[in-house]
């Protein structure tokens, strides 16, 4: 027997023959922080597996089996039975580490002693910790750790770690977060109701476009983490996941859609504000030097994509009009004679609905 560290004694262990790996390198796909919170979200038999472990007052080493961790375990017995969450419990209260397939499905080996390399760097003081570290670095692949002593599980993914949030913690974490996100979407509707204003005024700044792009990235990158709660939380996240797709429901295209009404390289700008921490988005004056090369205070055109998206006309026809007058400005004010040679029809329902929207926006009405 050995001390709480998660290894057992090399002579008190059995050597059995390992089935054969196969070299599943090409097949191998790594794994998303997302991918591996879903397969630990509360609910599903892993957690519950690792949570009795820590009701059970017991640690515990769990290594995910691909085509390089045969190199750092040896020993143990050969179990290879379908995996259960009770089965997973009772071999944690065996000394040393073990081993599942890389689906999650089985169990392939229990009481196995880990030899990672040591030359890999560890930030870990435990003895279990530290092993699982330099395991999951060595074969790239994902271990986890239960502490014994602190009852935490730690999730470590090639050269990543993670500890797993207690499950009330992280709900009044998400709740809070929605309470956020909400009046941030409060917020984004009056931006929107305004810029409708200026876009049919001819009165939209770089500022105006900019603060709006601010607030879309904003609760987007605000849902992404409150997404990762959500993930976590599992079968106790169900009530978040439904307010959250209320909350961010057609942000996205809203965001395409102002981004292609102002902006030449309407790919280059998404990828460029993906790129920017909460931080930076509020630099203002930074977004618009990249986005449009100018000050906030200049004027800007919109080309209409996103206003005429609510008229009866298909993708095709908004690209001839604003291809022929060039922006929104040129559309609402053409002649019907102009509007008619483009469309090559009746331009009767569309100027009905033009000036109707326009009635709508100028009284602040949400279109």
């Amino acid at each position: 027997m050995v001390e709480d560290n998660g290894y057992i004694n090399e002579k008190n262990l059995i050597e059995v023959p390992k089935i054969n790996a196969e070299d599943n390198s090409e097949k191998e796909k790594p794994l998303t922080k997302l991918d591996i919170l879903k397969k630990l979200s509360s609910g599903t038999g892993l957690r519950e597996g690792l949570n009795d472990i820590v009701r059970g007052g017991m640690g515990a080493l769990i290594v995910f089996n691909n085509s390089k961790s045969f190199n750092v375990f040896k020993g143990g017995f050969y179990v290879n039975c379908k995996f259960n969450s009770k089965r997973l419990t009772e071999l944690a209260k065996m000394d040393g580490a073990i081993i599942l397939s890389e689906d999650f499905k089985k169990i392939l080996y229990a009481n196995t002693l880990l030899v990672p390399n040591i030359d890999y760097s560890t930030i870990e003081t435990g003895t279990r910790h530290q092993a699982a570290e330099r395991t999951a670095k060595q074969i790239n692949g994902l271990v986890i750790a239960v502490s014994e002593r602190k009852g935490l599980i730690t999730i470590y993914y090639g050269n990543s770690r993670y500890v797993l949030q207690n499950s009330q913690e992280l709900l009044m974490r998400a709740t809070e977060a929605l309470q956020i996100l909400d009046k941030q979407r409060d917020v984004l509707n009056e931006l929107i109701i305004n810029l409708n204003v200026l876009e049919v005024t001819s009165l939209v700044s770089v500022a105006d476009v900019c603060t709006v792009l601010e607030r879309l990235e904003m609760i987007r990158k605000m849902s992404n983490v409150i997404n990762e709660y959500i993930i976590e939380l599992g079968k106790d996240g169900i009530i978040a996941r439904m307010r959250m797709r209320e909350l961010i429901k057609g942000i996205d295209e809203k965001e395409d859609a102002i981004i292609k009404d102002y902006v030449v390289r309407p790919m280059r700008a998404m990828q460029f504000l993906d790129t920017l921490s909460f931080d930076e988005l509020l630099d203002l004056d930074h977004i618009a030097k990249v986005l449009f090369g100018k000050t906030l205070e200049t004027s800007i055109t919109p080309k209409g994509h996103r206003i005429l998206s609510k008229t009866h006309l298909s993708k095709q026809e908004i690209d001839n009009l604003i291809k022929h007058f060039k922006n929104l400005d040129g559309i609402i004010n053409a002649e019907r004679d102009s509007l008619e040679r483009v469309l090559k029809g009746n331009t009767e329902n569309l100027q009905k609905e033009l000036n109707t929207l326009r009635e709508h926006i100028i009284v602040g009405k949400k279109i």
